[in-house]
């Protein structure tokens, strides 16, 4: 396991990542809450340090939802904790709760997501040389400090890509937040709207003239929605 803790605040706050990034892109959030809340970061399979797949079928929303619930048990163990993903990383939430024996979550923060990754385009091209100099140039829009290796996302996004998480989502009965940017062209606006229609009484914030990359570039609104979230 790869896994880093931020902050010493008295809530506890387990944050997933996207498919391009590293555990790095929730640290400016991190940084803000240091204070209200500690952070525990994990990287997932073909991130950082964490371990490797040999082929797609290692880079599921179940793999990952394996390696979530990984750190939840090390680093949580049996006290209250809340769950935030954003882009990929909200589809590996909603994978996680899904499941019977997974010890709920106070609530859940989701950011920048969607309920169906089929619907969106984060890539399109079909020939692995194009898939990846794809990869590297939304790797670059994206302004990643750190991101995952380009087979590890090629891998990932063969595996995610036909995946809709649409049905499930009425199962979600906790607290949720949902935060969203209005010019989020990886995920559309619309796909807060679905999310806060199947979730019961989800609380849904769009932020004006903000991107995909949510918690680096608007780290101060996340940050402040997500203490107000919690209660501190």
């Amino acid at each position: 396991m790869d896994v880093a803790t931020v902050g010493a605040g008295e809530a506890l706050v387990v944050a997933v990542h996207g498919i391009q990034g590293t555990r790095s892109v929730w640290m400016p959030v991190a940084r803000e809450l240091q204070n209200k809340a500690m952070f525990i970061l994990p990287n997932l399979r073909g991130r950082g340090r964490a371990a490797r797949g040999s082929s797609a079928e290692d880079y599921g929303l179940d793999a990952f939802a394996d390696d979530l619930s990984d750190a939840v048990d090390f680093e949580v163990g049996e006290r209250p904790y809340w769950l935030a993903g954003w882009s990929m990383g909200v589809s590996v939430a909603i994978e996680y709760l899904s499941r019977s024996e997974t010890p709920p979550p106070e609530g859940v923060i989701l950011v920048s997501g969607t309920p169906a990754i089929r619907e969106v385009r984060w890539l399109t091209a079909e020939d692995d040389e194009a898939l990846r100099r794809e990869i590297a140039a939304r790797e670059k829009r994206l302004e990643l400090q750190e991101a995952a290796d380009h087979l590890a996302v090629a891998w990932t996004w063969q595996a995610i890509r036909s995946t809709d998480q649409r049905a499930i989502l009425d199962r979600l009965d906790l607290p949720t937040l949902i935060l969203h940017g209005s010019q989020d062209t990886d995920c559309p606006s619309s796909c807060a709207d679905s999310l806060a229609e199947k979730i019961h009484g989800a609380e849904r914030h769009i932020f004006i003239d903000a991107g995909h990359t949510l918690p680096v570039t608007h780290a101060d609104v996340v940050a402040k929605a997500i203490r107000r979230f919690l209660g501190h």
